[in-house]
């Protein structure tokens, strides 16, 4: 059996996900203020996939069936890249209770990209910081066989903890917490990077 040899200098592939498309969101801010303190940390190749940027219809095909053109011009512009990432952060704002219906729909457009691959979290709205957001998106990545980092980055009141160029109040708080929850995702990334490598995952 023929395995790939992967260089553990290799910069990891993160995706940062922006998960909310609202007019007016504060999620290419607190994007923008994780990708400064992500770029930090050694090692990392960070690449931005905003979903406002992608057009991706909410209607999909039957099974077995064709998408239509627009859905493969969207496709076409995402899909190499999540199929190329060894990690992803996705940054979502909370809804209702839950995580935005832009997100499940990139979310359930692909399956084997997220495989044996882990996922880290930066949440941010009202007072729970969108917790109970991240809370049912570590279901949904479960049941794509991903694995989701136990510590997430947990923005609270971002309309008042957030300073005009976007960047936490709480500056100390919010860094350390994504210093700890990159560390996670670069060691699972690294670990399931070489495994995948060595074995592809059956799932």
């Amino acid at each position: 059996m023929s395995t790939t040899v992967i260089d553990h200098e290799t910069p990891l592939r993160v995706t940062v996900i922006v998960g909310s498309v609202r007019e007016g969101r504060q999620g290419r801010a607190v994007t923008d203020w994780f990708l400064g303190t992500a770029a930090g940390h050694d090692g990392l190749d960070l690449d931005v996939v905003d979903l406002a940027d992608l057009d991706l219809p909410l209607v999909m095909p039957g099974w077995g069936g064709t998408p239509s053109p627009e859905a493969v011009s969207a496709l076409a512009e995402v899909t190499p890249r999540l199929a190329a990432a060894d990690a992803f952060v996705v940054v979502t704002p909370e809804y209702n209770h839950s995580f935005p219906a832009a997100l499940k729909n990139v979310i359930d457009w692909h399956h084997g990209e997220w495989q044996a691959k882990p996922v880290g979290f930066v949440s941010y709205g009202g007072l729970a910081g969108g917790v109970r957001a991240v809370e049912q998106l570590r279901l949904v990545f479960a049941e794509l066989h991903a694995t989701t980092v136990r510590d997430s980055v947990s923005l609270h009141g971002p309309w008042s903890g957030l300073g005009e160029d976007g960047a936490p109040r709480d500056a100390g708080v919010c860094e350390g917490a994504a210093k700890g929850m990159l560390g996670q995702l670069a060691w699972w990334g690294r670990a399931l990077r070489t495994a995948r490598a060595a074995r592809p995952y059956q799932g």
